[in-house]
């Protein structure tokens, strides 16, 4: 694997553990309401607040796995690019489903570091 794809995959993990922190740490911050464009009282609602701390431990177990795929497995890209592959399947349906800004801010960064596993 490149030092280029390197750089990116850890970029991208260290994104979901970002995505993580706000929304299991964070979860009815200033910040978490801002990037996610839900007004604090929502995210203060017991239901919901459950629904993104638990949406979060997925997030960071993405990022554990891409840390995984990287720097420990024998099968690197293997693992890297099914999770990359996954992240972008998930933005594009998040693009269709809830604002076409998240296929770039979710996706942008995961398509790059595909592109460059296969080159």
């Amino acid at each position: 694997m490149s030092i280029i794809t390197i750089i990116l995959t850890t970029l991208v993990a260290i994104l979901f553990f970002y995505i993580m922190y706000l929304e299991t740490f964070a979860t009815d911050s200033d910040s978490t309401s801002r990037v996610f464009n839900i007004a604090k009282e929502e995210l203060q609602r017991p239901s919901l607040n459950t629904l993104f701390k638990n949406q979060g431990v997925y997030n960071g177990l993405i990022g554990v796995g891409l840390l995984y795929g990287i720097f420990l497995s024998k099968n690197s890209k293997e693992i890297v690019g099914l999770l990359l592959v996954y992240i972008i399947l998930v933005a594009i349906y998040g693009g269709l489903t809830s604002g076409k800004k998240i296929v770039l801010k979710q996706g942008g960064l995961p398509m790059l570091a595909l592109i460059s596993l296969f080159f």
